[in-house]
Order: C-alpha cells, then sequence, then structure tokens
C-alpha cells in the first residue's frame, strides 16, 4: 500500500511539473507571438505613413513630429487622437490620423487617412483587417488601386450625398460581390474630413507649432520589406 501511495505522489508530482512547464512554454510562445504582432504592425503602419506622404514631399521625422487631438465619435478610435505631422523646412503641409470604420462585413476596418491644411486628402491606408480574402481584401494597395481614389478628395467633392458607393448613389466603386467593406472604408474618410473641417482652426494652430519629434530622422530605407504586407489583426 505505501508503495503504491509513493508511486500516486510521484505520478501526481510529475504531472504537475509537466504541466508548470507546458503552461510557461505556451504563455512564453505567445508572448513573443503578441510581440511580433506588434512589431509588424507598426512597420506597417510606417510604411504606410510614408506612402500617404512620400519623403520628396517632407523633410521633419514624420515618424516622431505628432500633436494630439480631441477624441471624438467621428474616427471611432479610443481616446485623444495621436496624429503625424509632415513638414517640409519646418512649414506643416499635411497630416496623417488614424480612423476606424467599425462596420467592416468582418469587422473593424483600421485606417490612415492623410489630409493636407486645405482639407484634401493625400492619401489613405488601410493598416488592419478581417475582411474576406479576394473579395473586401480589394481595400489593401496590394491587391488593387482602389483606395487611391480618395486622393484629392475633400468634403465637398464629390458632394456630401455622393460619398457612397455606386450602388448606394455614390462616386465610388464597390468590390464584385462585396459592397459593405468599401462603403464602410468610404464613411471612415468623409468623418475623418468632417472631423479635420470641425477642429480646423485648432487643428493649425497645434500644426504651425514648433515640431515635437526628437532623436534621429526616421526613413523609409530604415523600414525592412516585411512591413510591406498589411497585418490583418
Amino acid at each position: 500500500m505505501a508503495t503504491m501511495i509513493q508511486s500516486i505522489r510521484r505520478s501526481a508530482i510529475g504531472l504537475g511539473i509537466f504541466a508548470v512547464i507546458t503552461g510557461g512554454t505556451i504563455a512564453f510562445t505567445q508572448a513573443l507571438t503578441n510581440e511580433r504582432i506588434k512589431e509588424q504592425a507598426a512597420r506597417a503602419e510606417a510604411k504606410a505613413l510614408f506612402e500617404i506622404i512620400p519623403e520628396s514631399d517632407h523633410n521633419n521625422d514624420l515618424l516622431r513630429d505628432t500633436l494630439v487631438l480631441p477624441a471624438s465619435d467621428r474616427l471611432a478610435t479610443e481616446g485623444p487622437v495621436t496624429v503625424w505631422v509632415a513638414r517640409q523646412d519646418g512649414e506643416p503641409v499635411g497630416m496623417i490620423m488614424p480612423a476606424v470604420a467599425p462596420d467592416g462585413y468582418s469587422g473593424t476596418i483600421k485606417l490612415l487617412v492623410g489630409i493636407d491644411l486645405e482639407g484634401k486628402v493625400l492619401g489613405v491606408r488601410v493598416i488592419a483587417h478581417k475582411e474576406t480574402p479576394g473579395l473586401g481584401d480589394r481595400i489593401e494597395t496590394r491587391k488593387s488601386d482602389w483606395v487611391k481614389d480618395f486622393e484629392g478628395r475633400s468634403i465637398g467633392n464629390p458632394a456630401p450625398k455622393q460619398w457612397n458607393v455606386k450602388k448606394n448613389g455614390g462616386v465610388f466603386d464597390q468590390f464584385t460581390g462585396a459592397t459593405i467593406t468599401p462603403r464602410s472604408v468610404v464613411k471612415a474618410v468623409q468623418k475623418s474630413l468632417i472631423y479635420f473641417r470641425q477642429n480646423q482652426q485648432p487643428i493649425q494652430a497645434q500644426l504651425n507649432s514648433a515640431p515635437s519629434g526628437q532623436g534621429p530622422v526616421v526613413t523609409p530605407g530604415d523600414l525592412t520589406d516585411e512591413s510591406l504586407n498589411v497585418e490583418q489583426l
């Protein structure tokens, strides 16, 4: 009987040690994976910034020159909004703000919207989404040029009611078999322009203040090819 009890104890201790080691390994692997995802997302975001406002159009440290704007339901972001500022010889030429389309077909779609000081769109990039491959993922520039149709648009170009896909009376193309995805992105970009218009005076006042960036300038050459793919979170 004593031998059986000792055997059971040894088995229990062994199982306990195995469980601890396994749990620790899983937690460690998960932590590494999460860090990897965050790093890839950050690189994708940085690459998108340089695509929206390329080096030829600014000479400041775009990644570190930022300012904070008030939170807004229009942008569907949580808390105050941190935007990136592009400057040419110290003078602001535009800004890039994050925005969220909360009503994508498969969930939220995270965007970056570049706007110049006159309220015109400099560019739009999708940095995270869960849309259906082969259908909704055409919002990515590596799948199509669809988002480039926003460039040069403004809150009045097209007219407010035409900020929609063609199926709903707008001017923007929808995707074959996927209308919800492009429509949600169109609305998110329009809301970004409305937010800029409503806050234009305080935004420009902050843009004209001293740059907040510190440290060495980061350029597209500092980013690896790994950042070219949109991280689908």
